[in-house]
């Protein structure tokens, strides 16, 4: 079973008060199993010491996501960032299939997810403070990102560091674009919420 081709995550974040390294599981929503594990596997030391500064939303990261069996599902990779966030995402086998950018003074923070031709396949709209956003494709939903979440697995759901994505049934199983949405989540973090 693809873990990719769930419709709905509930993602945890791993919080400590000295923690550099961005670390998530992304759990089933209705059996609380873990279906993902999202990791900063290689965070070199002056890296870890800039994470606790206000240049944190510059450093680089190099996240993998894993399936139970220790596989590389998506790999998200940004370097230094200063003016524009270049972040690059590859595949199972290190594929570049495509990325984000933003631009760090755009009013709300325009973050459009790109294919790796650099056509854009959707873009994120919402409200970063509350952290309910939505990836868009004209008007059409692909994708929705909520803190709020009522259904089932609601218990796994009590921290602030918790919240759901849900990605559209109109998004085929296996499509780039889902990978691409499940990096895009597991990112926005670093890259738009520090």
């Amino acid at each position: 079973m693809d873990p990719l081709g769930e419709n709905v995550f509930l993602v945890k974040e791993h919080v400590g008060i000295f923690k550099a390294a961005n670390n998530y599981d992304i759990h089933h929503p209705e059996s609380g199993e873990i279906l993902m594990e999202c990791r900063e596997e290689k965070l070199g030391i002056f890296t870890k010491i800039l994470r606790f500064t206000d240049y944190k939303r510059m450093t680089p990261f190099d996240v993998i996501i894993r399936d139970q069996q220790g596989n590389q599902l998506i790999r998200v990779s940004r370097g230094i960032s200063i003016f524009l966030s270049k972040v690059e995402v590859f595949d199972e086998n290190d594929q570049y299939i495509g990325g984000f950018k933003q631009k760090f003074f755009s009013i709300g923070g325009k973050f459009t997810v790109l294919d790796a031709q650099e056509n854009p396949v959707c873009v994120l709209k919402g409200k970063w403070t509350g952290w309910d956003f939505r990836f868009m494709a004209g008007d059409n939903e692909l994708a929705h990102v909520s803190k709020k979440w009522s259904g089932v697995g609601k218990e796994l759901f009590t921290s602030a560091d918790n919240y759901a994505l849900e990605i559209s049934k109109s998004v085929p199983e296996g499509s780039v674009a889902r990978k691409l949405i499940v990096a895009a989540v597991m990112c926005i973090d670093m890259v738009l919420k520090e």
